[in-house]
């Protein structure tokens, strides 16, 4: 049942940009829901998303990828504009609504930390996505131990770099910098995670890649910051209400979007916590799981 029909952030009518009386402000995570575990976007997806637009829906992207994470094709499906960086970046129709970055003083203690102990990393930006010294070859075993673990089979693997899974990665720029959405770092075991809660206090700790203790990778953020909470800035901007909007996604991080937005579903694809959160689930994101819900939901009709 939907938990958040009932809370509007707004009492002003219908919201700005709205064509049609039951227009909906749809929120779609990237990885696994726009786009497969190899980073294809299934046609019928694009379709969707197209086809929801026309008829006077809002359609965000709302992400862990930073801005230039996102290759062109990415691009070319057409949005209404994007929350990045797990929440950090806010925009609207090119418009920033909300920037939230780590400061260069943050930055430093963090680079200095991750060299200390030995750990690769990428800083993300919507600049570029800035990677340390040998995080090239560190990390091109863990990516494709991330593709399997997401279904892909060791054939797929095969001669798979960090580029096919990181666009916009950069290699020998500043690490010093104060353009920071989030830092993500290769975990040599689950306790670098643990030691980076403890470390960085002043900072949102969490890991991707993987279940709980098995988890590839660590990441640090701007602290108070989730998808929650730009899903709520970015319909305060609008003059919205949070009962007209729908989230999607497929993962754990996609929760609190889930109970942020008045309808969420996740893909069939998806992982167990984030399935048992959403109001329905819907088929495999490969599997047209994104142009299903759109029709369950109503927002497109079926061809």
């Amino acid at each position: 049942m939907p938990r958040s029909v009932g809370r509007q952030l707004s009492s002003r009518g219908r919201w700005k940009g709205c064509s049609m009386a039951d227009c909906k402000i749809i929120f779609l995570d990237v990885d696994g829901t726009i786009t497969d575990y190899e980073n294809n976007v299934p046609p019928s997806a694009v379709r969707a998303i197209r086809l929801a637009r026309a008829r006077g829906h809002r359609v965000y992207m709302c992400t862990g990828r930073s801005k230039a994470e996102n290759p062109p094709e990415i691009w070319a499906i057409g949005f209404d504009g994007m929350i990045g960086g797990n929440g950090s970046y806010v925009e609207d129709a090119g418009e920033v609504v909300m920037h939230q970055l780590i400061t260069l003083d943050q930055c430093k203690r963090i680079v200095d930390w991750l060299h200390g102990r030995g750990l690769e990393f990428y800083l993300e930006s919507n600049n570029g996505l800035f990677a340390s010294e040998h995080f090239r070859e560190a990390a091109r075993p863990v990516l494709r131990q991330y593709k399997l673990g997401k279904g892909a089979t060791p054939e797929e693997v095969d001669g798979l770099e960090v580029a096919d899974v990181l666009h916009g990665i950069v290699y020998g720029a500043e690490l010093y910098r104060d353009d920071l959405n989030k830092v993500s770092f290769i975990l040599s075991s689950y306790q670098d995670h643990l030691d980076s809660v403890e470390e960085f206090p002043d900072l949102k700790a969490g890991t991707w890649g993987g279940k709980g203790e098995h988890a590839l990778f660590g990441d640090l953020g701007v602290r108070g910051i989730d998808k929650a909470h730009a899903v709520r800035v970015l319909v305060e901007h609008l003059g919205a209400d949070l009962a007209d909007t729908i989230a999607m996604g497929d993962a754990k991080v996609d929760i609190p979007m889930f109970e942020a937005c008045a309808q969420s579903v996740c893909m069939g694809s998806g992982g167990m916590e984030a399935k048992e959160a959403a109001d329905w689930v819907t088929t495999d994101v490969d599997d047209d799981g994104l142009w299903n819900a759109f029709v369950h939901l109503g927002l497109i009709d079926q061809e």
